[in-house]
């Protein structure tokens, strides 16, 4: 996808994205390599041949740090590495995220654990480690949440309460940041149709249903986090902290 703008000001710059080899953080990576960002991110799984589609692509590779970012000794060691190789982080974008169906009945103590330690524990070490990179020079945090909390969707009742628990950390951390210049937002997409999301849950049913609550009628690709994402982590946007930005093709109203 030829994105709409250039982004000046984010050429060269070091960026950190959790999540970043496979479908929204795929294509995040993509969009701030064509920036001329320079770029790491930390995934579970290899990624050797997306790596190898980013170098055909752009020229050069991002870094890929394979690891869990629930361990956040890892997390913030990984987060060191990629300040090594690119300078200090100018963005950091916290997208890693695991929206497994369950309820409330067969949810155990330690699926909750699981469930809160992806979705929101290392949101909050990933900008302790992002903050401290950031002291001294400003910086952009953006904090991936969803739409489905302010929805009140069902079927993954953890994964809502993570969400909307990402869009209070980043306003509490906007505040106690501001001082230092560096800007907290969140980003909170509509059903983006990752292959993951065609593959395990979107049944014709449900897809017809969500466009009928959408304003624009077309579904959501990784490609259109792109531009909002880069958006936010660039000076474009340097009025703009505390704030949870929707993406959604108009389901949902805020104000």
């Amino acid at each position: 996808m030829d994105q709409p703008a250039t982004f000046h000001d984010l050429d060269t710059a070091s960026v950190f994205i959790t999540g970043g080899g496979s479908g929204v953080g795929a294509a995040l990576t993509d969009g701030f390599l064509a920036q001329g960002a320079n770029v790491a991110f930390i995934g579970r799984s290899d990624a050797s041949a997306f790596i190898d589609e980013m170098r055909d692509k752009h020229g050069r590779a991002p870094m890929f740090l394979q690891g869990d970012v629930t361990d956040t000794e890892l997390l913030h060691a990984t987060m060191r590495q990629a300040a090594e190789a690119h300078g200090p982080l100018n963005v950091l974008v916290n997208n890693a995220a695991n929206d497994k169906r369950h309820t409330l009945e067969e949810t155990a103590p330690d699926f909750w654990d699981w469930m809160i330690e992806v979705n929101l524990k290392a949101y909050y070490f990933a900008c302790q480690e992002a903050a401290r990179q950031m002291q001294g020079k400003g910086g952009a945090i953006i904090n991936f949440s969803s739409i489905s909390y302010m929805m009140g969707n069902g079927g993954y009742p953890i994964y809502t309460t993570s969400n909307a628990g990402i869009t209070g950390m980043t306003r509490s951390l906007a505040r106690e940041l501001g001082p230092q210049n560096i800007r907290v937002n969140a980003l909170a997409p509509g059903w983006v149709l990752t292959q993951k999301q065609l593959d395990m849950w979107a049944t014709p049913e449900d897809l017809a249903a969500h466009m009928e609550r959408q304003c624009l009628k077309e579904h959501l690709t990784p490609d259109d986090m792109i531009a909002p994402t880069l958006f936010l982590a660039s000076r474009a946007s340097q009025a703009m902290t505390g704030q949870c930005m929707v993406v959604d093709g108009g389901v949902v109203v805020t104000g």
